[in-house]
C-alpha cells in the first residue's frame, strides 16, 4: 500500500513537469521558426529591385510564333503593346470601385500584404509541397507583374512582400492604385485601363459605363481565359464574372440596387478586332496554350520562339475554301457559317484550322446577342467547339462490331424498328406505359430498304441498322473506343442511349478529325498537337514534341473500316456515283452526318496522309434548309479542300484488308436460315456472333420487337421461309 502511494504522488509531480517541457519546447521551436523566417525575409530583402523601378515598366522581348517551316512568322505576340497613360482624375470612381471589388476591396486599409492570405497561402505551399499558392493585393500584383514576374516560387514571393512594404512607404495608395490601373495587362496586348476601353469598347476610360467598367475589371484576373476575344465561350466567362463582382460592389455599398439590376442586364458591345495576322483561330489556340502552361507574364515578355505545325499553305487554301463555301451556303441552305480541319494521321499534326468563315467578321444578324443569338461570330472557334456530329459518329459503332466478330457482310433489316421494348413493336407509339420516350428512328429520306449489310448499312449512313448495331456493339464499349481513338468529350455517360450513334452527344471537330486520323495511320493513333517546339531567348528548350505512337486498333480492323469508308459502288445508291466523297483519281475514306433538323452539317474523310473535316450550320443551332442536309452543304467544300491540297502529289491507295469470310446465316449475308427468315438476334448471340446459335431465341431485349418487325415484312413482301 504505502509502494503504491508513493507512485501515485510520484506521478502527480511528474505531470506539471512534462506539460513544462512541452510550452517550452513549443516555445522554442515558434521562436526558432521566428528567427528563421526573418533571416531568409532579411536575406531577400538584398536581392529585390529598386522599388522606384516600379513608375517604369521593363522592356522585355517578345514571343513569336512560327509555321511548320519555323520560318514564316505567323504572330509576334508583344510586338502590338498598347498603352496610354491617364491622369489619376480622368480614372473613373467606376473603374476604382469596379477592380477593387474584383481583386483586393480591403487595399486602403492593409499595408501592401494580406498577412492571414500569406499564411493561409504558404501553408497550402508546405502541405502540397509547391508554390502554387499566391498573394493577392492590388500592390502584390503590381510589384509581380511590373518587377518580379510569373515566377511561382516561394523565393519569388518573399521579395515579393519585401517590396509591398517598401513601395508602400515610398508611394501613397492613390499613387499605388494609379499605377496599377495603368499598367495591368486586360489581354489583346492592352495594357492599361485606358488602352482596354479603346480595345474593347472603343472609347475612352473616362465614357465607360459601369458595366463596361466592371467587365474591364473582371479581366486582369486572367486576360487570355476571360479575353472577349478568346475563341470558345471566352466573352460569356468574362459575363460572368462581371455579374459576380457587381454583386460584390452592391454588398461593398458602391452601388445601388438600381445600378447593379441595371448593370447586370446590360449586354457588351465589344468593338470588333482587327486581325492582321494569319491564321487567327489557330493563333489564338496557340496563345492560349502558353499561357496555360507558362504564364501571362512568360508569353507577353518571356521571348519564346514557338514553333508551330500550321502548314500555311494548306492554311491559305483552308480560309479561302470555307469563306467561299460558306457565302454560298448562307444564299443556299441558310448556313451562315462553317470550319475546317486538317491534320497528318502520320504525325498528329494540325495542319490548318478555320474556326469559322472570318475571323473579324460582324457577328450576324445585326443586333444579336454573342454566345446566344448569333447565327455567325468570327472569334468564336467553332473547330475546337462541342456539336452534336450526326451520322459521322456511326464509324465508332461500326468499328467495334466488326471487332467483336460481325463481318461486313452481316444483314441487318432496314425497317421500322421499336427500340424501346417497353413500347409496341409497331413503332408508332411516343410513350410507353411508364411515361418514358419511345424510340422509332427513321432515315433521312423516310425510306426503309429491307435486309441491308452493314457496309451498305453504313455507306448509305441508314439510321435504323445503325442503331442495331450500336446495340451489338454497346454503348460503353464504343464510347471507350471513341476515346481511345481520340474523342476527348462523352464523358457524361448517363446521358447516352441508342440515339449516341446518330450523333446524340456532343464532339469536336478537331478531335473527330484525330479519331479518323487512326483510321487512315493503319489502326495508330499519333496524340493530336499544333505544337513542334518552344524554346527560350537564350536557346532552352521548354518543349519539343516527339512523335508517339499507339496502337488502338488492329491494322485489319482498320482497313476494313477504310476500305468501306472509301467503297464508291456501296455508297452509291444513295449518294450517287460522281458525289463530292468521290475522287477519280485517288481514294478517300469518308462519311457525312447531319443533326436533328438540319442544325448541322458534317463532312470527315482522309487518305493515308491526311485528314480533313469540315463542319456548316449557324453557330446559334437554327437550322439549315431541309436541302443542305447531308452532302449538299458540307461536300462541296470539303472536296474543293482536299483536291487543291492533294494536287501534284502521288495518289496513295489504301492497304487491303485480308478477305472477310463467315460461314454462318446473318453474317454471311444470307439472311434465310435454317429455320426461315429471322432477325438478326434471332440467329446470333451479339456478344458471340460467330458461335452457336442461340437455343432460347427471344431471351434478348431487342428480340421481341426486331423480330415482329422482320415477321411483319415477310408477310408483305410475300417472303417464303426455308
Amino acid at each position: 500500500m504505502a509502494k503504491s502511494a508513493y507512485m501515485q504522488r510520484s506521478k502527480k509531480k511528474k505531470k506539471p513537469s512534462q506539460l513544462k517541457n512541452f510550452f517550452l519546447t513549443l516555445l522554442l521551436l515558434a521562436v526558432t521558426g521566428l528567427v528563421f523566417l526573418v533571416v531568409i525575409f532579411l536575406y531577400y530583402a538584398r536581392q529585390v529591385p529598386d522599388p522606384s523601378a516600379i513608375a517604369a515598366r521593363r522592356v522585355s522581348e517578345s514571343t513569336k510564333i512560327y509555321d511548320n517551316t519555323r520560318e514564316s512568322l505567323l504572330y509576334d505576340i508583344h510586338g502590338e503593346e498598347k498603352r496610354t497613360i491617364i491622369p489619376w482624375e480622368q480614372i473613373p470612381q467606376t473603374v476604382k470601385d469596379a477592380t477593387l471589388a474584383a481583386e483586393d476591396s480591403d487595399f486602403y486599409n492593409h499595408g501592401g500584404i494580406d498577412f492571414r492570405g500569406i499564411l493561409r497561402a504558404l501553408y497550402k505551399d508546405l502541405r502540397n509541397l509547391d508554390a502554387s499558392q499566391g498573394g493577392s493585393t492590388i500592390t502584390q500584383q503590381l510589384i509581380k507583374k511590373s518587377l518580379l514576374g510569373d515566377e511561382k516560387t516561394i523565393a519569388r514571393k518573399v521579395k515579393e512582400a519585401v517590396l509591398s512594404v517598401q513601395i508602400e512607404r515610398k508611394f501613397s495608395k492613390d499613387e499605388i492604385f494609379w499605377m496599377y490601373l495603368n499598367q495591368i495587362p486586360y489581354g489583346s496586348n492592352a495594357y492599361g485601363i485606358e488602352a482596354a476601353a479603346q480595345t474593347f469598347f472603343n472609347k475612352p476610360a473616362k465614357d465607360l459605363d459601369i458595366a463596361e467598367a466592371t467587365l474591364l475589371a473582371a479581366l486582369p484576373n486572367a486576360p487570355s481565359y476571360y479575353s472577349p476575344y478568346g475563341t470558345n465561350n471566352n466573352l460569356s466567362r468574362a459575363i460572368d464574372r462581371r455579374d459576380l463582382i457587381l454583386g460584390r460592389m452592391l454588398n461593398l455599398g458602391t452601388i445601388t440596387q438600381e445600378e447593379h439590376d441595371v448593370a447586370v442586364s446590360e449586354f457588351p458591345e465589344i468593338t470588333t478586332p482587327e486581325i492582321s495576322f494569319p491564321a487567327p483561330h489557330f493563333v489564338i489556340m496557340v496563345r492560349e496554350y502558353l499561357v496555360n502552361k507558362y504564364g501571362e507574364d512568360m508569353v507577353q515578355n518571356g521571348g519564346l520562339r514557338v514553333y508551330t505545325t500550321l502548314d500555311s499553305e494548306l492554311q491559305k487554301i483552308a480560309e479561302e475554301t470555307v469563306k467561299k463555301y460558306a457565302e454560298i451556303n448562307t444564299e443556299r441552305y441558310k448556313a451562315n457559317n462553317a470550319a475546317l480541319v486538317a491534320t497528318d494521321p502520320k504525325t498528329g499534326y494540325i495542319l490548318a484550322m478555320v474556326g469559322s468563315k472570318d475571323y473579324s467578321g460582324e457577328a450576324e444578324p445585326e443586333g444579336c446577342i454573342p454566345g446566344k443569338t448569333c447565327k455567325f461570330e468570327g472569334n468564336f472557334n467553332v473547330a475546337t467547339a462541342s456539336r452534336q456530329p450526326g451520322s459521322s459518329f456511326k464509324p465508332f459503332a461500326y468499328t467495334l462490331a466488326f471487332e467483336k466478330g460481325f463481318a461486313d457482310s452481316t444483314i441487318l433489316f432496314d425497317l421500322p424498328t421499336e427500340f424501346n421494348p417497353e413500347c409496341s413493336s409497331s413503332a408508332t407509339q411516343t410513350k410507353d406505359p411508364s411515361g418514358l420516350d419511345c424510340y422509332n428512328p427513321q432515315n433521312y429520306d423516310g425510306r426503309f430498304r429491307g435486309p441491308v449489310t452493314m457496309r451498305q448499312a453504313l455507306s448509305q449512313s441508314l439510321n435504323v441498322p445503325s442503331v442495331k448495331t450500336l446495340y451489338l456493339a454497346g454503348i460503353e464499349g464504343t464510347i471507350d473506343l471513341a476515346h481511345k481513338m481520340g474523342i476527348t468529350t462523352l464523358n457524361d455517360r448517363p446521358r447516352y442511349g441508342l440515339s449516341l450513334v446518330l450523333g446524340g452527344g456532343e464532339v469536336r471537330l478537331v478531335d473527330m478529325v484525330a479519331a479518323y486520323g487512326v483510321l487512315a495511320n493503319d489502326g495508330i493513333r499519333t496524340p493530336q498537337t499544333f505544337i513542334q517546339k518552344v524554346v527560350t531567348g537564350d536557346g532552352t528548350i521548354l518543349e519539343e514534341n516527339k512523335v508517339q505512337e499507339e496502337r488502338v486498333l488492329d491494322a485489319q480492323l482498320a482497313r476494313l473500316m477504310s476500305d468501306v469508308l472509301s467503297d464508291n459502288n456501296a455508297r452509291g445508291p444513295v449518294f450517287g456515283y460522281n458525289s463530292s466523297l468521290y475522287f477519280a483519281d485517288r481514294q478517300v475514306a469518308a462519311k457525312t452526318g447531319t443533326t436533328q433538323e438540319n442544325r448541322d452539317g458534317w463532312l470527315i474523310g482522309y487518305t493515308p496522309s491526311l485528314a480533313v473535316g469540315v463542319w456548316t450550320g449557324n453557330n446559334n443551332n437554327d437550322s439549315m434548309t431541309q436541302q443542305g442536309a447531308g452532302l449538299s452543304a458540307a461536300g462541296p467544300m470539303w472536296h474543293e479542300f482536299i483536291a487543291r491540297a492533294l494536287a501534284g502529289t502521288p495518289s496513295e491507295q489504301f492497304i487491303k484488308p485480308n478477305p472477310v469470310f463467315a460461314d454462318k446465316v446473318m453474317l454471311n449475308g444470307n439472311y434465310n436460315g435454317p429455320d426461315g427468315i429471322h432477325s438478326l438476334l434471332y440467329y446470333v448471340n451479339k456478344d458471340n456472333p460467330s458461335g452457336p446459335i442461340p437455343e432460347n431465341h427471344g431471351k434478348d431485349s431487342q428480340s421481341k420487337n426486331w423480330e415482329e418487325s422482320v415477321q411483319r415484312w415477310v408477310l408483305g413482301t410475300g417472303q417464303s421461309s426455308n
